[in-house]
């Protein structure tokens, strides 16, 4: 079965989004990520099994293709763990309304047992998401205020993989959306900047 989610990858201030496509297939054994990966990418398969096994899911044995689209830039760092494991949980239908994952840019690095990461760039990351249409961002909770400054997108925080899990197989709801009040946050720097520096 053939599943994408979209990740983002970040360059400088600028973000751009990335299909990640994963297919099951039903014949070879060694799973395989294609589309420029670094290593830090492709040593996401062995964070992602171990977070498998230790939450009761199962590791496909059979082949899994996972492409990172558009196959000519280099794809670098850990915070595709997240949504190469959602993919490929979908792929092997372990999880229910994996079609739902498309609607979000989803983004964290994986531990050994499936706790959530932070990520670098979630603001320009939920920038693009929302300049794409996409209706929300899924990023680890370290990074939900930062992402939450972008209005006009859901954003969600999440500390755990069955976290995101629950939330599609529970028709997208359980998770709380992160709301910032800018002018409040604004006005609670500048407050802490007078405390600070001399006048």
């Amino acid at each position: 079965m053939l599943i994408k989610t979209y990740g983002s990858a970040v360059h400088g201030v600028e973000a751009m989004t990335i299909t990640i496509e994963v297919n099951w297939l039903t014949t070879g054994k060694d799973p395989m990520i294609v589309g420029l990966p670094d290593n830090a990418v492709k040593e996401s398969l062995q964070r992602i099994e171990s977070t498998f096994k230790s939450n009761g899911y199962n590791v496909p044995r059979t082949k899994v293709v996972v492409n990172l689209a558009p196959a000519d830039i280099k794809k670098s760092g850990t915070a595709f763990d997240l949504p190469i494991a959602l993919g490929i949980l979908g792929a092997s239908e372990q999880i229910q309304n994996s079609e739902a994952m498309a609607n979000y840019v989803i983004m964290g690095e994986l531990s050994l047992d499936g706790e959530i990461r932070s990520i670098k760039g979630a603001l320009p990351i939920a920038i693009q998401a929302r300049k794409e249409g996409f209706r929300g961002l899924i990023v680890p909770k370290a990074n939900a205020k930062e992402a939450g400054m972008v209005n006009s997108l859901h954003v969600y925080g999440i500390n755990h993989i069955n976290d995101v899990i629950d939330f599609f197989e529970k028709d997208e709801t359980g998770l709380e959306q992160v709301i910032v009040n800018t002018r409040e946050e604004f006005s609670t720097h500048n407050m802490i900047l007078k405390l600070i520096l001399p006048m």
